[in-house]
């Protein structure tokens, strides 16, 4: 796919002034990308942390759960901050970090929507002395001094080894792939991974693959139905990217009468629901708590001056550089433990065990 045109300062800065009464936003109204402040006290480190979520429509990870685990880390922290969404708006995003940078921000943390505008975003805060991180996706060709994720190449090694699981090792199958957006590096190495697991199976056949723009869940749906109708309805498994894209071949499957093993990320209520009713196989759990905890842990280190304390590095192959990175492990969810999304508190019985629902949570000792 072809790259949004990086947005020239000028063209910026006219946006800014057009739209920065909009970007600026009431805390109490986070779906919108509104902006929240910390409070702070004598021992509070100068500056300002700022943080830029992509949307609300590809994960509702983001404002359910990444939205108010950061806030809980920046308060406890005791810093000032500042967190909006972009709301799948790239040149909102841009916008969004000038006014930041003009109010004060001197960290910065994004959440690219591309990397072409993500790198843009950043060389930006480079030339106004703002300290970046990259936070979930790494942004190639960008220039963030950390980068704060999983690793997503074992989301994606989780996600094959689950549907191996579903699918039975020695069965013979038609596996269909609908990847993530081709814009997105994390992305990219969930499919790597998830095809270094099998790829190794000769007795998977690859049927279909296709990456869904903006891990829009109505495109997702329309490829999927696409792929149903070009093979005749001979898929086995599908290797979904995340939970909505998961979501999205499911529905095309009911549609049809049919129950496959798929795969998911990001345990979100409706991937939990779907496990449970045996719709979905599994889905990778990534605890907002910890990552958000380690972006704070950065951004506040940098905010201080201080080093931030990395595990790791990755790889940014179009800028060829090596960002130290701090990579934090993910977790198979299955119908067998499912229970540890909401033990852990992120997720909500009342918000999974809806309904029908009820019943399957208590099969799974959710209460």
């Amino acid at each position: 796919m072809a790259r949004r045109r990086i947005l020239t300062t000028t063209a910026l800065s006219a946006s800014l002034l057009v739209t920065v009464a909009a970007c600026g936003g009431n805390s109490n109204n986070t779906a919108s990308g509104g902006s929240s402040s910390g409070g702070s006290s004598a021992s509070t480190p100068a500056g300002t942390i700022g943080v830029i979520l992509p949307d609300t429509v590809s994960s509702p990870r983001w404002e359910s759960q990444d939205r108010p685990q950061l806030e809980a880390a920046f308060k406890k922290a005791g810093v000032k901050y500042n967190i909006q969404n972009a709301q799948g708006d790239a040149q909102k995003m841009q916008t969004i970090a000038q006014q930041m940078e003009t109010s004060g921000v001197t960290v910065l943390a994004i959440v690219n929507l591309d990397n072409a505008s993500g790198a843009a975003i950043e060389k930006q805060a480079k030339t106004q002395g703002v300290k970046t991180l990259d936070y979930d996706r790494l942004t190639l060709g960008g220039s963030a001094d950390y980068y704060v994720s999983f690793d997503n190449t074992k989301v994606g090694q989780l996600q094959g080894q689950g549907l191996t699981t579903c699918l039975g090792e020695g069965t013979k199958a038609n596996v269909a792939y609908l990847d993530g957006s081709p814009d997105d590096n994390n992305a990219t190495l969930f499919s790597k991974g998830a095809h270094s697991v099998l790829d190794k199976n000769t007795n998977y056949t690859k049927v279909a693959e296709q990456a869904v723009p903006k891990w829009d869940p109505t495109q997702a749906a329309t490829i999927f139905q696409q792929m149903y109708t070009q093979t005749g309805g001979k898929i086995d498994g599908v290797l979904a990217a995340n939970d909505t894209l998961a979501n999205a071949a499911i529905t095309t499957l009911k549609g049809n009468q049919r129950k496959l093993p798929v795969t998911g990320q990001d345990a979100s209520v409706q991937g939990l629901q779907n496990i449970l009713s045996g719709d979905q196989c599994m889905t990778v759990y990534k605890p907002a708590q910890q990552e958000a905890g380690k972006l704070a842990g950065a951004a506040v280190a940098l905010l201080k001056g201080s080093k931030v304390e990395t595990n790791g590095t990755s790889q940014d192959t179009e800028g060829n550089r090596t960002v130290a990175s701090v990579l934090l492990d993910p977790i198979s969810i299955t119908k067998d433990n499912v229970k540890r999304v909401i033990d852990d508190g992120s997720q909500k019985a009342s918000d999974v065990c809806t309904g029908n629902y009820a019943s399957l949570c208590q099969q799974a000792g959710i209460s």
